[in-house]
């Protein structure tokens, strides 16, 4: 999933498109905050990345699998969840779709 992340990261940004990533750890040596910043610029994230080592964020959206995706209103609703890979042309035209919307 982090290749269409950062697709759309670049492509919607300047469109008003913000990704957050949530990193919820699942080994000890994950919750260390060095070992993010190191994947994070491994893996050429530009856009901006939670460390939720509690699982507070997880846990407030009810979520149980990874990966899932949410997309959020300018009026912060939940308007799009995708739980897994795939679907990638289907979120791209619910990106776009939101983003078109006036806000009030």
């Amino acid at each position: 999933m982090i290749p269409s992340l950062k697709e759309w990261d670049e492509k919607y940004r300047d469109q008003g498109l913000i990704i957050i990533g949530n990193h919820y750890p699942e080994f000890f040596f994950e919750e260390d905050l060095a070992n993010l910043k190191a994947a994070v610029a491994e893996n050429g994230i530009k856009y901006a990345v939670a460390q939720d080592n509690d699982g507070t964020t997880w846990r407030a959206y009810k979520n149980r699998y990874w990966p899932t995706l949410y997309l959020i209103d300018k009026n912060g609703h939940i308007r799009y969840i995708h739980i897994g890979e795939g679907r990638y042309e289907e979120t791209d035209t619910a990106i776009q779709s939101l983003l078109a919307e006036q806000y009030p």
